[in-house]
Order: C-alpha cells, then sequence, then structure tokens
C-alpha cells in the first residue's frame, strides 16, 4: 500500500514538473514587442498590396475609362492633394462631430434601455422584440420620417444615428446580463451586494465582454446611418465627408470620390482597431488570452 502510494505520489510530482515544464517553456519562447507588432501588421500590409494590385489590373483591364475609374496612383495624388488642403480637414472634423455627439447619446440611451429591459419582465415583455425590430430596420428608411419632423436639418441626421446605433447597444446589454451565471448573482448577494452594487461588482464586470460587442455593432450601426445622412441631408453642410461624396459625384470627380471613400474607410479601421484593442485588455483582464502570442 505504501509503495502504491509513493508511486502515485512521483507520478503526480512528474506530471506537475512536465506542467512547470511546459510552462517555462512557453514562457522561453516570448517573443519581443516588435516582433509581435510585426507579426499582427504584415498581413494587413500583404492584404492591402493584394487590392491595390487588383485595382490595377481592374484599371489596366480597360472595364471602365480612367476617368470612372482611374488607378490607385491617380487617386493618392488626389489624396495627398485633398491632405494639403482645409477642405478634407474641415468635411472630417464635421462629420467626426456628429458621430461623436450622436454615438455618445445613443451609448446612454443603449446602456440605460438594455439594463431596464434586461432586469424587468415587464419591459422584456413589452418593447424586448420591438428592440430587436428597429435594430433590423435598415437606417435609410428613417430618413422621410426624419425630413418631416425636423426637416432638412442637424437634428435629421442626429434622430437617424440614435435610432440607428441605440438598439444594437442596447441588445448587447441584454444579451450580456442574460448569460451571467445565476451563481455569481446569488454570490454577489451573498457577499452584500445589492441595487446599484450588484451591477456596478456583479453584473457590469461579467457582461463586460458583450456590452463591448454591442457598443462595437452600434457604432457600425451609427457610422452607417452617419454616412447616409451625410450623402442625403446635403445642404445643410458643405464640408462633411458625405457631402464631399455628393459633390465629387455631381462633378463627376473620380480621383475626389475614391479618395473620400478611402478616408472613411481608414476612419472606420482606427475605430475598429480601439475597439479589438479594448477587447484584448478584457481577455487579458480575465485570463483568456494567451500571453505568448500576443
Amino acid at each position: 500500500m505504501a509503495s502504491d502510494t509513493l508511486t502515485s505520489t512521483a507520478r503526480s510530482d512528474a506530471e506537475i514538473s512536465g506542467l512547470d515544464a511546459l510552462e517555462i517553456a512557453g514562457r522561453e519562447k516570448e517573443v519581443s514587442r516588435g516582433t509581435r507588432f510585426w507579426a499582427a501588421t504584415w498581413p494587413k500590409l500583404a492584404a492591402l498590396a493584394i487590392v491595390i494590385a487588383a485595382w490595377q489590373l481592374v484599371v489596366l483591364s480597360g472595364w471602365k475609362p480612367p476617368y470612372s475609374l482611374p488607378g490607385p496612383l491617380v487617386v493618392g495624388r488626389e489624396l495627398v492633394t485633398q491632405a494639403q488642403g482645409p477642405q478634407l480637414w474641415e468635411g472630417l472634423v464635421t462629420t467626426l462631430r456628429r458621430a461623436a455627439v450622436g454615438y455618445v447619446f445613443s451609448v446612454a440611451v443603449g446602456l440605460l434601455l438594455g439594463l431596464a429591459v434586461a432586469r424587468s419582465k415587464v419591459l422584456r415583455a413589452a418593447i424586448g422584440s420591438m428592440i430587436t425590430a428597429l435594430q433590423t430596420m435598415p437606417s435609410i428608411a428613417w430618413f422621410p420620417l426624419a425630413i418631416l419632423l425636423f426637416e432638412l436639418s442637424e437634428k435629421a441626421i442626429f434622430f437617424v444615428v440614435v435610432l440607428g446605433a441605440a438598439p444594437s447597444i442596447a441588445n448587447g446589454v441584454i444579451s450580456g446580463v442574460d448569460y451571467v451565471p445565476p451563481l455569481l448573482l446569488r454570490a454577489g448577494r451573498n457577499l452584500g451586494a445589492r441595487g446599484l452594487n450588484l451591477y456596478r461588482y456583479v453584473i457590469a464586470p461579467a457582461a463586460l465582454p458583450a456590452i463591448i460587442a454591442g457598443l462595437k455593432q452600434g457604432w457600425a450601426f451609427s457610422w452607417r446611418s452617419l454616412m447616409a445622412g451625410e450623402l442625403i441631408v446635403v445642404g445643410i453642410s458643405q464640408t462633411s465627408l458625405g457631402a464631399q461624396l455628393t459633390y465629387s459625384r455631381e462633378l463627376s470627380d473620380a480621383p475626389w470620390l475614391l479618395s473620400t471613400m478611402i478616408v472613411i474607410l481608414v476612419l472606420g479601421l482606427v475605430v475598429d482597431a480601439a475597439f479589438g484593442a479594448a477587447d484584448k485588455a478584457i481577455r487579458r483582464r480575465w485570463g483568456v488570452l494567451d500571453q505568448a502570442g500576443q
């Protein structure tokens, strides 16, 4: 019996030593920050090169005349020219201001509405499905009503941006709260967490990944709604990015139009990177991110 116990103990020690060896080996394989940055960057650069090459091939094929579909070099020169003047930057400031104001208000509405519906059976039964219906409704469909209510004004754009983003954020909050394990809620209540403290210390941290996903989706909806609004309600601003798209189309200035589209795309990529960094920070805090593979 004693020999069996010693054998079992020796086996357990050997297994633990093996796990420790694997962990140490994993740490030894940790790479420098520069190497990790390059590993994350080169696929994006490769994808960009493939897109530019495909674009140039389409131009060389003669599918469309150069004045309708200019090549990357022509558009690149136009983008540099626009960047050296005030018009692009004024439009960028106008569009980002509208995006920030509409999105911040949408976050406030979406968080409050999502928390209320998630914790109230009556509200869930009354408007839970309505929130999903609002989320699936195309933003462009709200503009006729927005123009009737607010005419061609900033308020019309703001109205559509909020209606486009808030339901997505609310649904993210609802999903996050729904997936909080009941065991955590009982543990929080046993430790004295009630009311706002229960939300602050238990529900919000547990639901945070889903909330971040809802915020990211809400931004995508608000950004699309804003671009649609600036294309339609073009008379109130001559500097926004959406207005510049409309004017370049009316003037048949394809390089200007495509360079503005590139600016809009880059803005979307920057915001997506910010949300990706927030998601990575949360996963690292939760211990579900491989430290060696960051």
